[in-house]
């Protein structure tokens, strides 16, 4: 186990005894916070990583005194600044990775994602998600939880459905074309595509081979809401949430856009590529 982890569980055996010192069940303390019973458990058990808010609230919840509320938050700090490295975190679990990202969405009214290499992850299917968990697990050795991590992932997409947010995605052709798995997988990853793109409540941009980018694609990049851009390196989680950041990505994104294909265009885009897929399999 690593320390990362075990830091993890500490705390939440920790938050455990405070809800139980204040006769609290789960579901009980889930209500006060209005959280979902099962948010309470991933953090008992270290499922998901506390963050300096839930420490926060739920101390309050469980009236605990002021000096233990901030031994709590500076475990929290310690561990949000470990997790931002890809080897602890991997190694936590890939499904224990998938609930911290949902909670991030959770609290998101506007997405907007670039990704140059593969398809946006709340729009992949189970069988795309499924061949990338494999390769994470390789290359990084992390534990044999790809059921549960596909499991979360495809739950995470419920709230695309969600009419009161916002996505907007924008990839190149060359991230469709990408053979993260059989030719079979990535047609229906296309199919997909094609299927989410009607949500009126989602822009997908493809930029097209064709369209020349306004900048290098070196790395994808999240933007939630106006408040933290996350861009994940080989070996590092970067989070920032400075101003200047912001806007630096955001300024970015836009470029992306500018290029992009959107609407009945940019499935054109989608539909060119999945033909080529389907010749490739008629070979």
């Amino acid at each position: 186990m690593s320390s990362f982890q075990q830091a993890r569980m500490d705390l939440g055996a920790q938050l455990r005894q405070l809800r139980e010192a204040a006769r609290l069940s789960g579901k009980e303390l889930a209500e006060r916070l209005r959280w979902q019973p099962s948010k309470v458990s991933r953090l008992e058990n270290a499922r998901q990583t506390a963050t300096e808010d839930d420490v926060v609230v739920w101390g309050q919840a469980v009236e605990a005194t002021p000096q233990v509320i901030d031994q709590l938050i500076g475990q929290a700090l310690v561990l949000a600044e470990r997790q931002d490295d890809w080897r602890q975190r991997q190694r936590s679990g890939l499904a224990a990775i998938q609930e911290d990202i949902r909670d991030l969405e959770s609290k998101t009214k506007l997405f907007r994602a670039f990704e140059p290499g593969l398809v946006v992850g709340l729009l992949q299917t189970t069988e795309y998600a499924r061949h990338v968990f494999l390769k994470i697990k390789r290359l990084y050795s992390a534990p044999d939880q790809i059921d549960a991590a596909v499991r979360v992932r495809m739950q995470r997409q419920e709230i695309l459905y969600d009419r009161s947010r916002a996505f907007r995605f924008v990839m190149p052709e060359s991230a469709l074309r990408t053979r993260l798995a059989p030719a079979e997988v990535m047609r229906g990853q296309l199919d997909r595509l094609l299927a989410v793109s009607t949500l009126p409540n989602l822009d997908l941009g493809i930029i097209p081979y064709e369209h020349e980018l306004p900048s290098v694609p070196v790395t994808g990049f999240w933007i939630y809401n106006e408040a933290l851009v996350a861009v994940a390196t080989r070996t590092k989680d970067l989070l920032m949430r400075e101003p200047d950041d912001l806007a630096f990505y955001s300024r970015t994104f836009e470029d992306y856009c500018e290029v992009a294909e959107f609407g009945e265009s940019g499935r054109a885009v989608i539909i060119r590529v999945l033909h080529d897929y389907e010749k490739q399999s008629a070979l």
